[in-house]
């Protein structure tokens, strides 16, 4: 992918999450604080402020009221007079540069700073709350405002209520609002949680940032020309400064409790297909920090089905431990020199994986004696994927024969500058990557390469009949995309309580929507998983001939078709140990359907998948 496409993948995806459901609430104090107060005030009304309009904003304040007062009687003047601060016109852009810059270095680096300094993962967004509570105090109370300014005593004009204090909102804006955003951000934030940022991530920040400044600039801008055509406003700059400060300690509420969230349920996403079109064209392996070279960039992106000259292999990296090889030693590919060799990358929960995993386990039976090797490279999505002896527990219920390499910190992953589960990449008896498949499906043709490449490097060897085994990869154009429960990666959600982390009470809703899902019950939400605590249910309304929960602890899953849950016809599933993924729903063709789970206390969800 170019870097100019790459760019306008990012300005896009940030306009069209400035103008999308989730960014309304911020509008008002965007509206107020960083345009209307813009606004210049009448100085005809001030002849202090009048002369210094007309002479030069430079001159000080003590002399210009000398020449002012000169021709004006003494009792029309105060002893101290109630300068209104002076804006240049530059709040509105100060505000939205602020928060273009504090949306971009908290999403690059807030998560690796906050994990470096051991700290809550909110840090940063509770900060911000409070400093938007502070600082609209200190637009309704002057002298609290003062106290503010203090530790900016030494720049001159400070005014944290004017110009400069525009910046700083701006800043405490993208501290609280740096959640809102769009598919594009997934690439982005993965990239900096596991600290593998690069150019090209930074390009696609700062482009997204600009995106999404360019709808609020004009809202900011907006403001300020409203604040200055209309007398009211100009002549009621106390009331506005009041009105702009109880706006924002009314937001900081609102994002305190999640009162927001209700907003964005109430509205329908008009920017949803939009959305859907980005998330299918974002190059996701930013998100692994894409570190390979261009020939192998260029295999990934390519549909061939015959052999390609991809360059070298990158070596294992950053491998934790291995499992399936004699005494767990670790494998080399220099060492695997002379063989064939499938890197296959996978995570034990993951469904599309399982369903790959039955063709490459039937490849290796049959092909290993013959100089084909495959490593499974098993990079973890979910945190308890990082756990060795669940990712033995899981090979062993899948029946995996061949070795196993524990990439846990993602670095065999960044070398082959990979971007989803399954992929897998086969290398020639010389090293070089020949062929890349990612996802599902094709296993044919990708067999075929296989038998191609032991036949060239071992000439005159026999090889076996082809393997048969059914391709269960769905073909449903129109099936439920998988759906993440915790409150990281929610999408699907449907219902009238508030989705955030923490243990709340949930109302299921009438009727669930198609691709959504609603709870009803107790939950315990966290980001990756919510945890029944009683009563605890989900209706999801599907469309797939086969449904799966990925599930954990030890309890019991009942499950039964429609949204009202009936004994009678209930099938109940004993859930032990580490999460895995449960079939709740089995048809022998895709359909539409509802169904509805309900969780025993203690089980912990993580997602909906799909066949």
């Amino acid at each position: 992918m170019t870097g100019v496409t790459l760019l306008l993948i990012g300005l896009l995806g940030g306009f069209i999450t400035g103008i999308s459901p989730c960014i309304l609430p911020v509008l008002p104090v965007i509206f107020l604080s960083g345009g209307v107060q813009s606004a210049r005030p009448e100085f005809s009304k001030d002849p202090v402020n009048a002369l210094r309009e007309k002479v030069g904003a430079g001159i000080p304040s003590a002399v210009a009221r000398r020449a002012a007062t000169a021709t004006l009687p003494q009792p029309d003047l105060p002893d101290e007079p109630q300068l209104i601060p002076r804006s240049s016109g530059l709040r509105p852009y100060l505000v939205i540069l602020g928060l273009v810059l504090s949306f971009s270095v908290f999403t690059l680096f807030g998560t690796l700073i906050i994990q470096a300094l051991h700290l809550p993962d909110d840090l940063i967004r509770w900060i911000g709350l409070i400093v938007l509570v502070l600082l609209g105090i200190g637009l309704i109370v002057p002298r609290f405002e003062s106290i503010l300014e203090k530790p900016f005593s030494w720049i001159p004009q400070r005014a944290v209520g004017t110009d400069r204090g525009g910046f700083v909102l701006g800043i405490v804006l993208g501290a609280v609002y740096v959640p809102c955003a769009g598919p594009v951000l997934a690439a982005i934030t993965v990239a900096g949680a596991t600290g593998r940022i690069g150019l090209q991530t930074v390009a696609l920040t700062l482009s997204f940032a600009i995106g999404t400044a360019i709808p609020l600039l004009f809202f900011a801008l907006a403001g300020r020309r409203v604040g200055e055509r209309l007398r009211s406003f100009r002549k009621h700059q106390r009331v506005i400064r009041t009105v702009s400060g109880v706006v924002m300690i009314a937001l900081a509420v609102a994002l305190t409790f999640n009162l927001t969230d209700a907003i964005q349920r109430a509205i329908p996403d008009y920017t949803a297909a939009v959305n859907s079109f980005i998330e299918h064209t974002t190059p996701q392996g930013l998100a692994a920090g894409a570190g390979v070279a261009g020939a192998l960039a260029s295999c990934q992106a390519s549909a061939s089905e015959n052999l390609q000259n991809c360059g070298a292999a990158p070596a294992f990296t950053g491998i934790q431990s291995w499992q399936n090889t004699p005494s767990d030693t670790p494998l080399t590919l220099k060492g695997l020199r002379g063989k064939v060799v499938l890197v296959d990358f996978w995570a034990y929960s993951c469904i599309n994986c399982q369903r790959e995993i039955a063709h490459v386990d039937a490849w290796y039976s049959a092909y290993r004696d013959l100089g084909f090797e495959v490593v499974g490279v098993h990079t973890p999505e979910y945190a308890f994927e990082h756990d060795p002896a669940n990712v033995a527990s899981g090979a062993k219920r899948l029946g995996i024969q061949y070795p196993i390499a524990i990439d846990n910190d993602y670095g065999t992953w960044n070398a082959y500058g990979n971007n989803s589960w399954p992929a897998a990449y086969l290398v020639d008896a010389k090293g070089n990557v020949r062929h890349v498949a990612i996802g599902e499906g094709n296993y044919g043709g990708e067999e075929s390469l296989i038998r191609q490449l032991i036949t060239k490097a071992r000439p005159g060897v026999t090889l076996p009949k082809a393997t048969d085994v059914p391709d269960t990869s769905p073909t449903n154009p129109s099936q439920t995309p998988e759906t993440y429960l915790g409150t990281q990666r929610a999408e699907g959600y449907a219902g009238p309580t508030s989705y955030a982390d923490g243990t709340r009470t949930f109302a299921m809703p009438k009727t669930v929507p198609q691709d959504r899902y609603g709870l009803g019950g107790t939950w315990t939400l966290a980001g990756e998983s919510i945890t029944a605590k009683g009563g605890s249910s989900i209706t999801l309304h599907y469309d797939a001939s086969k449904v799966y929960l990925d599930v954990g602890g030890s309890g019991t899953l009942t499950v039964t078709q429609g949204s009202t849950p009936s004994a009678t016809s209930a099938t109940t599933f004993k859930v032990s140990g580490a999460p895995d993924i449960y079939t709740v729903v089995s048809s022998s063709s895709p359909k539409r359907g509802t169904v509805t789970i309900q969780l025993s206390p203690r089980l912990a969800a993580y997602s909906f998948t799909f066949g």
